[in-house]
């Protein structure tokens, strides 16, 4: 089967291998004449972010670069980025990397019109209305990981420096019009982040089919992605080549994000206070935090792990998913603890309060109290 096609859900996707050729006729489609390539430090040099700065050149788009981006970004990254964007007179975004290069670009997009502070737009109720929607730039996205799918959404997420809290920035716009999701993009990724990345999709698959809220869709959506990510992504991290295997991990990646929809939980809700803190990799903390997550909702989401497991791969129901996740996190040297990713000495009495202001805390399928937070804390440090 060749893994190439154009889709259209939940916007319009260019997928397969080599289709990053087709970046200056997607800026077109878009109505983009003057682009701003937005990637992360790392990147930055590589011969792929190169590859796709001489691809704009050549079709007379200039080769505009901004990269900034830490991580983990924040607002002082954001304001540098609205800057660039600004004074180069740019009328469009490419978004180029993983996650960090990914939401940092489509919140310069959304935020270089905007009057308002970043923060008047954190997803909490009807906050995006505030924004002028006239006012927002387009936005493509190149993803070169197989992890977030930040690359199908409608948010960005951006840490506070004063607060060292993570936000959830959202808009309707501020999702890409196109996405080139081509494979031979992710081949070059070290192993670390392979697995790393690719348990962040994992996570988001069983979040999504383990969260109590009725969306059918993204149900059957997080399914597949689990079976996708269980099938390949062993093959991505042992022969990293392995071409058939990374277009499985984007399309897992992207499958993850769009099932999200129906919620995620406790995995993010701790996630997202250590890495504000500690600047961990958020995939491989999602991988961290989930036996332990699992055996906190073990009640509530023994009977549908049962249902599916034969479908995806894994033996024993419940107790067989659960064995399976950690050996799959040994398979792929994920640690056993934080302390394994540098955490050391943390402040548990700050964690919770982040964590239980964490707006994944409304998709898990036990309610979370400062106490059973507390408790999945210690387990994980």
């Amino acid at each position: 089967m060749t893994l190439n096609a154009n889709w259209s859900y939940p916007t319009s996707i260019r997928f397969g291998a080599g289709r990053i050729r087709e970046l200056a006729d997607a800026c077109t489609a878009s109505g983009i004449q003057r682009p701003l390539l937005v990637t992360d430090r790392g990147l930055a040099q590589m011969p792929i972010t190169q590859n796709a700065l001489d691809l704009l050149e050549a079709a007379g788009l200039g080769r505009a670069l901004f990269a900034e981006v830490n991580p983990n970004p924040n607002e002082m990254n954001l304001a540098a980025g609205v800057e660039a964007f600004k004074s180069g007179n740019h009328d469009g975004v490419i978004a180029f990397g993983g996650g960090s290069g990914l939401d940092l670009g489509k919140l310069i997009a959304f935020m270089a019109g905007q009057t308002r502070e970043v923060w008047d737009f954190e997803d909490i109720g009807d906050w995006w209305t505030r924004a002028d929607s006239e006012a927002i730039y387009p936005n493509i996205a190149v993803p070169t990981t197989a992890g977030t799918g930040s690359e199908v959404g409608r948010a960005g997420v951006l840490t506070n420096s004063i607060t060292e809290e993570k936000k959830i920035i959202f808009h309707p716009k501020i999702l890409p019009s196109i996405v080139i999701a081509d494979p031979e993009l992710t081949v070059g990724m070290p192993a670390f982040i392979t697995a790393g990345t690719g348990l962040d999709a994992f996570a988001h698959c069983v979040e999504a089919f383990s969260s109590p809220f009725y969306h059918p869709m993204s149900q059957g959506i997080a399914v597949e992605g689990m079976r996708l990510v269980i099938e390949n992504l062993p093959k991505a991290y042992q022969t990293p080549d392995d071409l058939n295997a990374r277009a499985n991990m984007m399309s897992a990646a992207m499958m993850g994000a769009t099932a999200f929809q129906k919620g995620l939980g406790a995995i993010h809700a701790l996630s997202h206070p250590i890495g504000a803190m500690y600047h961990t990799h958020h995939g491989t903390t999602n991988a961290v935090c989930m036996p332990a997550v699992l055996q906190l909702n073990a009640d509530k989401i023994r009977v549908r792990f049962n249902q599916v497991g034969g479908y995806i791969g894994v033996e024993g129901g419940f107790e067989g998913f659960c064995d399976f996740v950690d050996h799959f996190n040994d398979r792929l040297g994920i640690p056993k603890r934080m302390a394994d990713l540098g955490v050391q000495n943390a402040d548990i009495d700050r964690l919770v309060k982040g964590a239980i202001a964490d707006p994944s805390c409304g998709g898990n399928p036990v309610t979370l109290t400062e106490e059973n937070l507390r408790q999945l804390f210690e387990a994980v440090l």
